[in-house]
């Protein structure tokens, strides 16, 4: 009999042992360019993640372990971006990071999370966050690498082979430039004029002009974010250009659109396929999830979805996987993510390896958009 109520209350400790470990939360932490000169790109992945992470947490968690999100707002300056990845994790203590939001910001922190040894999934988009490998970073954004090819895909369709390249001086700017101009080589295009603008400068007008009397330049390459490459579309329709302007996907939000204004008719842009979702053929396989997103998105905020958001919606499912599959402690979501495999998101379907930290497929999270009206369309 004795044997017997030790047995059960050895089992019964083991339950409520269980109950009280599921209990826990995953702490999870954010570096979100909220406000400044990339709000427009960290105030939709903010709220994306106060969104779903309450979503989850309505339906219990993830295997029993309710979310608890810790974001800063970094106003997209890397100092600070530093400064709060300190404070998430030495004071936090969190198990995974999410952000930053810009490649300047990612690039000054990875020295600090190699060495704490906690998962990071940045929402940047420059190739040398994951390209060497470091073994504590991952990102499911597509690499500038990679919408150069795309963008340069297209010219090459339309026999454009000579183009001139005006970029922003920032993270992502000199990362994109970099890689444009080494896929420009690949692909044979030839950059007949290269300029750059400031991050503070207001009027591209000069370079642009050098552009204009640059003989043979067959379209314009805008690698930038943020408000720079509105102000190069509007000094480009002011100055009568008349060859085709590429903007990248740092600028794939309606913001764009209303801070160029009708200078933005009939620019091509290069981006994830959530804006257009409704658009996409049947046969892509994330036109269901990018929807979903779309359509959640814009109900709750009343306001158009933009692709930063689901930068942060694929981040906090991607961490949600590795912690089913896995564990909860940071190594354990760290290999969770090293192995996602088939992740169907709003960036494109993703598998991870040990030599590949982002396994993003373009040909599903890529798409090439052509403004007409004020709104996207798909461009021929």
């Amino acid at each position: 009999m004795k044997s017997t109520i030790v047995k059960g209350l050895a089992l019964l400790t083991i339950i409520c042992s269980g109950i009280l470990f599921a209990a826990e939360p995953i702490k999870i932490g954010a570096l979100v360019s909220a406000t400044g000169p990339a709000s427009f790109i960290g105030d939709p992945e903010l709220k994306t993640l106060r969104h779903y992470v309450e979503k989850i947490n309505d339906a219990g968690g993830v295997v029993g372990h309710k979310l608890e999100l810790i974001a800063y707002d970094t106003g997209a300056n890397p100092k600070k971006a530093v400064t709060f990845a300190k404070r998430l994790l030495y004071k936090d203590k969190v198990a995974a990071i999410i952000g930053p939001s810009t490649t300047g910001e990612t690039i000054a922190v990875i020295p600090l999370i190699q060495r704490s040894k906690i998962p990071m999934l940045s929402m940047a988009g420059g190739v040398p966050i994951i390209d060497p490998v470091k073994k504590w970073v991952f990102k499911i954004v597509a690499t500038d690498r990679m919408a150069c090819r795309k963008i340069m895909e297209h010219m090459k369709a339309h026999q454009i082979s000579k183009i001139a390249m005006l970029s922003g001086s920032g993270g992502f700017g000199k990362s994109m430039r970099k890689q444009c101009k080494m896929v420009a080589k690949d692909m044979g295009i030839d950059i007949l004029a290269d300029e750059t603008y400031g991050k503070k400068d207001t009027d591209m007008s000069a370079q642009l002009l050098k552009i204009k009397n640059t003989p043979g330049v067959q379209a314009v390459l805008n690698p930038g974010f943020g408000q720079g490459p509105a102000i190069v579309t509007k000094n480009f329709k002011q100055l009568g250009l008349k060859v085709p302007l590429y903007e990248s996907h740092g600028v794939a939000s309606k913001k764009y659109i209303e801070i160029a204004g009708p200078a933005a008719e009939g620019v091509y842009v290069v981006s994830p396929p959530v804006v257009v979702a409704a658009k996409l053929p049947d046969s892509n396989p994330v036109k269901k999830v990018c929807l979903a997103y779309k359509n959640e998105y814009e109900k709750t905020f009343k306001s158009p979805v933009s692709s930063f958001g689901g930068h942060a919606y694929d981040s906090l499912y991607a961490i949600a996987d590795a912690v089913k599959r896995k564990g909860t402690s940071p190594a354990a979501i760290r290999d969770g993510l090293e192995s996602l495999h088939n992740f169907v998101g709003i960036d494109g379907v993703v598998n991870m390896s040990p030599t590949d930290h982002l396994g993003l497929d373009t040909k599903s999270g890529l798409v090439m958009l052509r403004i007409k009206n004020g709104d996207w369309k798909l461009a021929e």
